[in-house]
């Protein structure tokens, strides 16, 4: 004697949706976490929260400020751009409303899965 098919496909599905409903109320490993930037290693300030998935706080803190470091090494200093790449990671920096006293800018960076975003404002003397 044969199982029925129903008998065994509802159990089925209800296992599968609960296995969905699980996996869509999980957090999402890929989700950024917020962190508290370090202390500007110039003179302004970093303007909000860093930005980073797939990375721990600790090692986006360090990642700002040689990104900074890169930045300002040029000798435009601190106007420069980093053209290079920091730590592996490709960034792009986009400056905002900017005037002849301070740059504002937002900076992404990405290294595979990774990514580090973060804001400053560079006061330029």
């Amino acid at each position: 004697m044969s199982p029925n098919p129903r008998l065994i496909r509802i159990p089925m599905l209800t296992v599968i949706a609960c296995l969905a409903l699980a996996l869509a109320a999980a957090p999402s490993s890929a989700a950024g976490r917020s962190c508290t930037p370090p202390k500007y290693p110039g003179a302004g300030y970093f303007t909000g929260k860093i930005r980073a998935t797939n990375v721990g706080c600790a090692y986006a803190k360090r990642f700002v400020v040689a990104y900074y470091r890169c930045r300002t090494s040029s000798g435009r200093r601190p106007t420069g751009r980093c053209t290079s790449r920091v730590l592996g990671f490709k960034c792009t920096e986009r400056r905002g409303e900017s005037s002849a006293v301070e740059i504002n800018a937002r900076v992404t960076c990405n290294r595979g899965t990774q990514r580090i975003v973060h804001t400053y404002q560079q006061n330029i003397e």
